[in-house]
């Protein structure tokens, strides 16, 4: 079927067209097929509408778009200056969903489906924005960058910035109701892995309980929580925090069993580091081995992400506090609970912040959708930051 073409600018016609298409992360939702038919969707109209296209494989059918529009300077030239705005293609899975996922149905001002919050109508804001502002000409570069893999393990926004692609900040269009998100938690993963000795369940005198001994180390990581991490906090962001989140072990009804693996995970608050959870669980178990010297257990580092925290005197969100009251919106500035990609762009020299329209609340939820009336003024602030960013 061709599709049609789409009128450029139209943020929320936009919208709907990428919701309507099943984007779910293979990594995700085993029977998913990813994100390549959104990718090549996106890709032409963006073409379309003027825009200059690539298509980058992060892996193996797992797609970015990389768009690009306005005057790219030379490197160092006195107003050479570019921006990236940034989102991902990828949704979780729609199991027990309240309304049809792939129906992008507008009802009462909002737009529905998997995805509509989380976040492509984020990334057709930041499209019709983009292409708004450039309609003058714009003195410097707009990156559309529309990635894989957000929602497990982040390899578009990884394998963007391998590629070499710079700019001088970053907006992530992440559901933030419009507020300007300056920070976000990072978070740790690890396994604690639990060694016993197998007995018939009559042989306390040879049995040692896996499971019990890794009670014991839950039990003090839920103290030190308590003690030491209730005392840190961010101004946006609040403390830091850890929990057991899966745990397996034993093999019988009647028998010791000798071995437990519990999975934890700790989030994280600017100022602290993956390590410093490996060291937390350290400390833990020595604590539990003092009083448990048949205690044996082992850590396994997991996967991580770092989390970010841009200034708010940083130039990118000054300009979208600017944008937003010269459209009669007062300027809210937030911090995400949530991990996004915009820790990575940080990391890598680029000060990113999340803007965007929808709720996080209802990201993930059986029922997901959007404000159309945010999508309307998040295309409107982006478009303004974008011509104040390259006039300045």
């Amino acid at each position: 079927m061709m599709r049609q073409a789409l009128s450029a600018g139209d943020a929320v016609a936009l919208a709907r067209e990428l919701v309507a298409v099943d984007s779910r992360n293979p990594a995700l939702s085993p029977d998913a097929s990813g994100e390549s038919a959104v990718a090549h969707l996106l890709a032409g109209i963006l073409e379309d509408w003027g825009f200059r296209v690539e298509i980058q494989q992060a892996a193996p059918g797992r797609p970015n778009v990389i768009a690009r529009i306005g005057t790219p300077g030379a490197p160092g030239a006195p107003g050479a200056r570019s921006i990236i705005l940034n989102g991902h293609l990828d949704t979780v899975g729609v199991e027990r969903m309240s309304h049809a996922p792939w129906d992008p149905e507008i009802r009462d001002g909002l737009l529905y489906g998997r995805g509509s919050a989380d976040m492509k109508a984020g990334i057709a804001a930041m499209c019709a924005g983009a292409w708004r502002a450039a309609q003058p000409g714009l003195h410097g570069e707009v990156i559309i960058a529309a990635v894989a893999d957000e929602e497990y393990r982040s390899i578009g926004t990884s394998a963007l910035l391998a590629s070499g692609i710079r700019a001088d900040a970053a907006i992530v269009t992440e559901p933030t109701r419009l507020a300007i998100c300056r920070a976000h938690k990072g978070f740790v993963w690890a396994d604690l892995e639990v060694r016993g000795i197998a007995a018939h369940g009559s042989r306390y005198d040879v049995g040692v309980d896996a499971i019990a001994l890794a009670a014991l180390v839950i039990a003090d990581l839920e103290a030190y929580q308590q003690r030491v991490l209730t005392t840190r906090a961010h101004p946006l962001l609040g403390r830091p925090s850890l929990h057991a989140s899966l745990i397996t072990g034993g093999q019988g009804i009647s028998t010791y069993p000798d071995r437990c693996t519990v999975q934890l995970e700790r989030r994280t608050i600017p100022g602290e580091r993956p390590a410093d959870f490996l060291r937390e669980l350290e400390e833990s178990i020595a604590r539990v081995r003092a009083g448990r010297p048949e205690l044996s257990a082992t850590v396994v580092p997991g996967f991580s992400q770092e989390p970010n925290d841009v200034p708010e005197s940083d130039a990118v969100v000054r300009a979208l506090a600017s944008a937003l009251q010269q459209h009669g919106v007062a300027p809210s500035i937030e911090g995400l609970y949530c991990w996004t990609d915009a820790a990575l762009f940080t990391a890598a020299g680029i000060p990113a912040v999340c803007f965007g329209p929808g709720d996080i609340a209802v990201a993930h939820a059986a029922t997901e959708f959007v404000p159309v009336r945010e999508i309307e003024v998040a295309a409107d602030v982006i478009e303004q930051v974008l011509r104040d960013w390259f006039a300045a």
